[in-house]
């Protein structure tokens, strides 16, 4: 690329010429001519515009000049002056500026086009370079034939809202499928009317974010998208641009983009507000610093690549420009702040319907595509992995290898970490045998590449990188690295990069595995140092993390030194457990049982999403012994307003299940991610179902359907579970969730503790939730209800006092009690079989008559402590008062 010096002195030395070439044109015509020219150019406009007669009618060649060079910049002005001279039939002048502009200014270029003629120029190259991408395996496949439809919900703009809870239809807007109509949705208007200048795109990595923003160019060069809304598009690949060395300005980056060196750049810039840029990465860019340089402002400014990015994302540069960002969310705080007033949409991969269609677009034998997705789906952990199309593609590929080779399927495992691992592993087994040290070394050499770009938020490496590491030519280069070759500006540039951000995550993190202490070139270099390193890297490490925790699993290390030689050190199993442990010490601890919630702390910019990204990394692990050891340092889990994915939710419940004794779970202000809804019955086969009565269609419609959050609570039945606490707080639980764990009360070993908050819950999830409670093998000692839109439903839970062997503590602050409704609280108390201790009343209205029922109840039962603010100060009844209750 041109240095953007060379490209401003080159812009204005053309534009200088072609003002002189267009006075000296003009300055040609006769007094008629020039009248007959001014008519001309007033009725034939460009671009939709046309100079106001009210300048033109007594302009003189001047004056004309002028105006032209103004309205449509000084080289399209000469392509216009040309073709009015000839429409005013001044031939041979027009003739003449042809000529004398090919002398000056080189051979006519579609830049000497108008931005409207130049459009389509720029579609059609835009459909040409980007009509095919690159699979993972180098082959170039059609886009419309890669690209698989994924599921995209659009959000607020921030995620401070409250969440609306756990049932599914609470959900502000379902996720749709990723076609051309929800693409144009993206920019579509708001509840106000208002159009979003920034959208953001966001998801983990992998799940098609990239391929998404690649889609979108594609159908907006093919006239599908934003139509009448955009003329120009231009995807900007963010690492790259923070990789690249030098400086370089919008205008230049434009110009890489255009079929042609002499682009109506300006003209383009003129009218920003149909243009598009598309950001690719933009979670990439580093966190501002105190002394950082201010954003860019002038399109044609040289400055280095954060500073361009950071000009669009802020809109300091081109403020009414379209902006389409995609990035991890991993951080989604630090990106919203250098964003103005973004329109969030998340993606969220591929729906169960997508992942079957996947299988069968990538093997090409219908009966291999049958048996490996019926495999994958039995495994139901795997298979809510392979949302994320990347993992999917993954998946596929050792599936039909292991097919191929008449292996047995059950070696596909269900963590990310396994299935990265596995793919590895058939990658090398197609080497031969006598290369396998040899490969081993270079293995290992790779993981160290990857990490030093990883630490340095480096994603390409030059041939100077890999002969260092003597990695150049190397069977891993060509395995594992694809090359780009970039035009420079004495000669091609050749770069190397990972086949996929994810790989280099990967072996980053097996770096660490195999690093011998006494090759560590500092501390820096430590396992330490990437878990307590800087927050502001937190977001950007948290798939290397993961990926390290994954491979600390015993059976996996294992893999590691069978396939990359040497010992997996054990080391640093030991220093990963106790920076876990680390985490619970220092945080302050939930507000107590029963109270209001207080401000949360503001978590770090940067910092992992604590504590569910902690629960992934565990998860990761699938060792039970080191989880449970894990979580004793971390002795309260909490939370909050984490609008739950169905991965989400297999991550808790395996961690729930893997608690050690004493263990306290708090949801709070907690949502779920919507399933995906199954398409509705024809119009015949509803009303066939609904007339027919059969005994079969009312036994289906009687049968009580699973909660989401089934797992979860048969975790908590397991006998090796020691969950002691559970917390839901403000979170609507439907009568299905309900259900579920009121199955799970009767079964729960560890659980004694359980509080119900502002939960909206329903009479007949109340009713079904204390017959769970009465059970006769239920444990929980410690119950809170606050519950304040319930009053004759709390007779359900009252009657559990009867029988319940093992309740001893009820709070039921907040709750409404009628006067009838506290006689009956009292005849209950006093009933031979109520084990009760402790009844806190507190933040309750109670009339006369219920304070004095209260205290003769205390009075005849002196080892119960009833808690009411006015109960103290009431009267004692008289010795031998009894009451009729």
């Amino acid at each position: 690329m041109d240095q953007p010096e060379a490209f401003c002195s080159s812009t204005e030395f053309r534009a200088a010429a072609a003002r002189e070439l267009l006075r000296a044109a003009l300055e040609d015509l006769s007094q008629e001519q020039l009248k007959r020219f001014r008519h001309k150019l007033r009725d034939a406009p460009l671009d939709g515009r046309s100079i106001p007669w009210g300048r033109l009618e007594r302009a003189d060649a001047m004056d004309l000049a002028e105006q032209l060079t103004q309205f449509y910049g000084p080289e399209p002005a000469l392509d216009v002056t040309r073709k009015t001279l000839k429409r005013a039939d001044v031939r041979d002048v027009a003739a003449r500026l042809k000529e004398q502009r090919l002398q000056r200014l080189g051979p006519s270029s579609s830049a000497l086009l108008s931005v409207s003629e130049y459009k389509k120029k720029y579609r059609e190259h835009v459909l040409q370079q980007h009509a095919k991408v690159k699979e993972r395996n180098a082959r170039s496949v059609k886009i419309n034939k890669r690209f698989t439809k994924l599921l995209i919900a659009r959000e607020s703009a921030t995620l401070v809202d409250e969440v609306p809870g756990l049932a599914e239809e609470q959900e502000p807007e379902r996720a749709r499928r990723s076609d051309t109509h929800t693409f144009n949705r993206l920019f579509g208007r708001d509840g106000e009317g208002q159009r979003p200048l920034t959208v953001v795109l966001q998801g983990p990595a992998g799940i098609g974010k990239t391929m998404a923003a690649k889609k979108i160019l594609y159908d907006w060069a093919a006239g599908k998208l934003y139509h009448d809304q955009v003329d120009f598009a231009f995807f900007l690949p963010c690492r790259e641009l923070l990789e690249r060395p030098g400086t370089c300005s919008l205008a230049g980056l434009i110009l890489d983009q255009c079929p042609h060196r002499s682009a109506p750049v300006r003209q383009m810039l003129a009218r920003s507000e149909r243009l598009l840029f598309i950001l690719d990465g933009a979670d990439e860019l580093p966190p501002p610093g105190p002394a950082e340089a201010a954003p860019c402002t002038d399109p044609f400014e040289a400055a280095d690549g954060a500073r361009v990015l950071g000009g669009l994302m802020s809109k300091t540069l081109l403020p009414h420009a379209r902006l389409l960002v995609t990035a991890r969310a991993t951080a989604p705080g630090r990106l919203q702040s250098r964003l103005c007033s973004p329109q969030c949409a998340e993606v969220r991969g591929f729906s169960d319907k997508d992942k079957k269609k996947y299988f069968h677009k990538f093997f090409r034998d219908e009966r291999m595509a049958e048996r490996a997705y019926r495999f994958v789906k039995e495994n139901e952990t795997l298979f809510a992995l392979c949302f994320v199309p990347f993992v999917c593609w993954i998946v596929c590929t050792v599936l039909r290898q292991q097919l191929e080779l008449g292996q047995d399927l059950s070696r596909t495992s269900k963590t990310t970490t396994s299935v990265y691992l596995l793919f590895i592993a058939s990658v090398l087994s197609s080497a031969p045998a006598a290369d396998g040290p040899q490969m081993q070394g270079e293995l290992r050499k790779l993981c160290r590449l990857a990490r030093e770009g990883i630490l340095r938020h480096r994603a390409q490496f030059g041939e100077k990188d890999l002969e260092r590491l003597a990695l150049r030519g190397s069977k891993v280069q060509t395995l594992f690295l694809s090359k780009k070759e970039l035009p420079g500006v004495l000669e091609t540039e050749v770069t190397y990069q990972f086949m996929d951000q994810s790989f280099q995550e990967f072996f980053a993190a097996l770096s660490y595995l195999l690093e011998d202490e006494r090759d560590l070139r500092a501390p820096a270099d430590s396992v330490g140092a990437l878990l307590r390193g800087d927050t502001e890297l937190r977001g950007h490490l948290t798939l290397t993390t993961r990926f390290l925790f994954g491979l600390l699993n015993t059976e996996r290390m294992r893999d590691v030194e069978r396939h990359f030689g040497g010992v997996a050190s054990e080391r640093v199993k030991q220093e990963v457990l106790r920076w876990v442990q680390e985490q619970g010490q220092g945080r302050p601890r939930a507000a107590a049982e029963g109270t209001e919630e207080t401000e949360e702390p503001e978590e770090e910019e940067g910092e992992l999403n604590y504590p569910l990204e902690l629960l992934y990394c565990l998860y990761e692990t699938q060792e039970g012994a080191f989880v449970r050891q894990a979580l004793r340092g971390l002795p309260e889990l909490e939370l909050e307003r984490v609008r739950f994915s169905r991965m989400d939710l297999v991550v808790l419940s395996y961690c729930v299940r893997c608690c050690p004794a004493g263990q306290a779970l708090r949801l709070v202000s907690c949502g779920l991610v919507p399933a995906q809804e199954k398409k509705k019955k024809g119009l015949l086969k509803r009303l066939h179902g609904s007339l027919s009565g059969s005994s079969s269609s009312q036994a289906t419609m009687r049968k009580p359907q699973a909660s989401p959050l089934r797992s979860l609570f048969e975790a908590m039945t397991d006998q090796h579970c020691g969950l002691n606490s559970l917390t839901l707080s403000r979170c609507k639980l439907p009568d299905s969730v309900c259900q579920d764990l009121s199955e799970a009360l009767r079964e729960a070993p560890a659980l004694r503790e359980l509080s119900l908050l502002h939960n909206r819950l329903s009479e007949a999830g109340l009713r079904v939730l204390s017959e769970g409670l009465a059970w006769p093998q239920c444990r929980v000692q410690k119950l809170w209800v606050q519950q304040p839109g319930l009053q004759e439903a709390l007779r359900y839970l009252i009657s559990v006092l009867r029988q319940s062997p093992a309740l001893t503590t009820l709070d039921l602050s907040d709750c409404h009690l009628s006067e009838s409704m506290v006689t009956y609280l009292c005849a209950v108390l006093q009933q031979p079989g109520c084990r009760l201790q402790t009844l806190s009343l507190t933040s309750m209205a109670l009339s006369e008559q219920s304070l004095k029922e209260l205290q003769t109840v205390r009075t005849a039962k002196p080892g119960l402590v009833i808690s009411h603010p006015a109960l103290d100060s009431h009267p004692s009844p008289p010795t031998g008062f009894s009451s009729a209750l």
